[in-house]
């Protein structure tokens, strides 16, 4: 059983920054693609940005050149950084395999931008 636990977020101003970061316990980043998603207020999930086993990455339109994901096998961390951070960023973030594990889910971390 894979499970994740992220952290990281909080309260930041408009045009602020965040780090996220993501541990797995029985996971096996090496060799699967990874994913941070977000679900924002009253809206479904939403993937927001992966990276493969060889470190390709990916994003949605509305945080190309924003947002960096980037993972460390050794340690089976995954992190986004998150700059410029606008208000419609606000949600409840979560990493997951991509595609992403059903049982997987953790409780994820709040990202909230506001002034």
């Amino acid at each position: 059983q894979v499970q994740f636990v992220e952290s990281g977020g909080g309260l930041v101003q408009p045009g602020g920054s965040l780090r996220l970061s993501c541990v797995g316990f029985g996971s096996i980043f090496s060799i699967v693609a990874m994913g941070w998603y977000r679900q924002p207020p009253g809206k479904q999930r939403e993937l927001v940005a992966t990276i493969t086993s060889g470190g390709r990455t990916t994003y949605t339109d509305s945080v190309k050149g924003r947002f960096t994901i980037s993972k460390d096998n050794a340690n089976k961390m995954v992190y986004l950084q998150m700059n410029s951070l606008k208000p419609e960023d606000t949600a409840v973030y979560y990493c997951n395999k991509h595609p992403p594990c059903g049982n997987c889910w953790g409780q994820g971390t709040q990202v909230t931008v506001s002034s």
